[in-house]
């Protein structure tokens, strides 16, 4: 066993972790942050997506060891400081872009990140870089017009689906 240390939403974490653990388990499991789904175990559904040294990563491809010293934020962290909502949460929400649910904390983390480098992203540039995330309920169309929403764009031409 070794010990991991990281800070995870602000404050520091550590805890004792197998050379082969991965961080959505490290955090799901050591941490009790339980917002990073694991859906997939294999890259492809983006449902673990978290931030580590402010870069989207998926956390099931990562091993927790990879992330000694690290920044990571997770969806939990996402909230503004009074516990609302923050922007692109809010927008999910007032433009319907989730369903089921299972897939939004990496759809949100996601979204942070492209706004972060993009901050008024396209429909194209948004559906282009969701490509690593599934979302089996919405058929994506609401989860577009959320993010667009979030950068502050007119939405109000985008019909409803």
């Amino acid at each position: 066993m070794a010990k991991v240390s990281m800070t995870v939403n602000g404050k520091a974490a550590s805890g004792k972790v197998e050379g082969r653990t991965l961080l959505s388990s490290f955090l799901r499991e050591a941490l009790g942050l339980t917002g990073t789904h694991v859906g997939c175990d294999t890259s492809q559904c983006g449902a673990c997506v978290v931030h580590v040294d402010g870069q989207a990563v998926k956390a099931c491809t990562m091993l927790a060891l990879e992330a000694e010293g690290a920044e990571v934020a997770t969806i939990e962290g996402q909230a503004n400081t009074d516990g609302s909502l923050n922007t692109i949460q809010q927008a999910f929400q007032d433009h319907h872009g989730l369903q089921c649910g299972f897939c939004t904390p990496g759809m949100v983390m996601s979204a942070a990140a492209l706004l972060q480098d993009n901050p008024k992203p396209t429909e194209a540039e948004i559906r282009d870089y969701l490509e690593g995330n599934l979302c089996r309920c919405t058929g994506y169309h609401n989860i577009v017009k959320a993010i667009m929403a979030a950068s502050g764009q007119d939405v109000s031409s985008i019909a409803a689906e």
